[in-house]
């Protein structure tokens, strides 16, 4: 069961990392907009939760650094205005 629900987060992060660049790239979304930094923070969650279970540290950093970004961009959507 534990790793049919890793599996969908996964999953969901592929979708929505997906999800974000078609958006952008179409002008649906900005892409300093809050839609698009959710759908990349909570996307690379999503794969970095999938890498820790396998042991593959290639994309578990990959989307470390990605979620940190993420973050950062979060924060000052938030708190800097």
């Amino acid at each position: 069961m534990k790793a049919k629900i890793i599996q969908f987060f996964g999953w969901y992060g592929v979708v929505a990392i997906l999800s974000a660049y078609f958006l952008v790239s179409f002008l649906f979304i900005a892409p300093g907009g809050l839609a698009y930094q959710l759908l990349n923070f909570t996307g690379s969650l999503g794969i970095a939760l999938v890498a820790y279970s396998k042991k593959d540290m290639q994309p578990l950093w990959l989307n470390i650094v990605w979620m940190c970004i993420g973050a950062v961009i979060l924060f000052r959507l938030f708190f800097a205005n």
